[in-house]
């Protein structure tokens, strides 16, 4: 409701069977007494010239809410990925959903996230799964600051695994703390069919492994919030790319990390 609002692009893939661009749209959460804006999040495919084809139907948990139900305002559509075949679509949910739990704190992590699977010739989705997130990897500056670890991309690299960066960022601390996971969906359930993941201690989530903690590479490192694979290197080994958004800060830097692929 309310005056319409700009989309909040995220990520950006190509769909090289189909020759169009999949991006996706935060939407906007905005309740307070003075005004209320709920705009949904979005995933939708465009022609390379920027033409709109479709948009993906949303399932219900992922509808914009002034109740304690729905996307967190600024926490949802972040990480997008193909299967190899380009038969289906992933999208992660950056932060939980109000209605399964709360988000990330500093001492332990109780918070899950949803990866979504859709069908991209129907466009509908066709399954759900839980993910546990990190927590915070630093105390912000005080109690009541800002912080927040979610996952910011995901990609597919093999029937059912991906990998998953998961960022966290605190007041007071201008770096991020980057890690890198292993993530295994094989024996994760479909969780499509719960309006709520609270109280379901028995869920079979999807399972995770650390791979990288980019804290340990001894240099500065910003708000990653991508990753590609890139060309073959001169070794014939592959190449994997993240990207860091400056997110239009002075202090904060755009930067392209390179990694070589054993």
């Amino acid at each position: 409701t309310g005056p319409a609002h700009a989309p909040d692009p995220e990520p950006l893939r190509l769909d090289a069977k189909n020759k169009t661009f999949i991006w996706s749209s935060e939407g906007e959460r905005i309740v307070d007494p003075q005004k209320t804006v709920l705009e949904n999040p979005a995933v939708t495919e465009i022609t390379q010239e920027g033409q709109y084809i479709d948009t993906f139907q949303l399932p219900y948990q992922m509808v914009m809410s002034a109740k304690d139900f729905g996307p967190r305002q600024n926490g949802v559509f972040e990480g997008l990925t193909f299967t190899n075949d380009y038969h289906y679509l992933y999208v992660s949910v950056e932060e939980p959903l109000h209605q399964d739990g709360p988000r990330a704190g500093t001492a332990d992590s109780t918070g899950i996230v949803r990866f979504i699977k859709w069908d991209i010739a129907s466009k509908k989705p066709l399954a759900q799964y839980a993910y546990q997130i990190d927590p915070v990897a630093y105390p912000p500056v005080t109690p009541s600051a800002f912080k927040i670890n979610g996952i910011s991309d995901i990609l597919s690299i093999k029937k059912n695994q991906f990998l998953v960066i998961e960022r966290s960022y605190s007041t007071g601390r201008l770096s991020c703390t980057i890690k890198i996971f292993l993530a295994d969906m094989k024996h994760a359930e479909n969780i499509a069919g719960l309006s709520s993941l609270k109280n379901k201690p028995d869920v079979k989530m999807i399972s995770k492994k650390l791979l990288l903690n980019m804290d340990n590479l001894g240099f500065y490192i910003d708000n990653i919030e991508g990753v590609t694979f890139g060309p073959k290197l001169s070794n014939g080994k592959r190449s994997l790319i993240f990207i860091a958004d400056n997110n239009f800060n002075p202090l904060e830097k755009s930067q392209f990390l390179l990694f070589e692929i054993d």
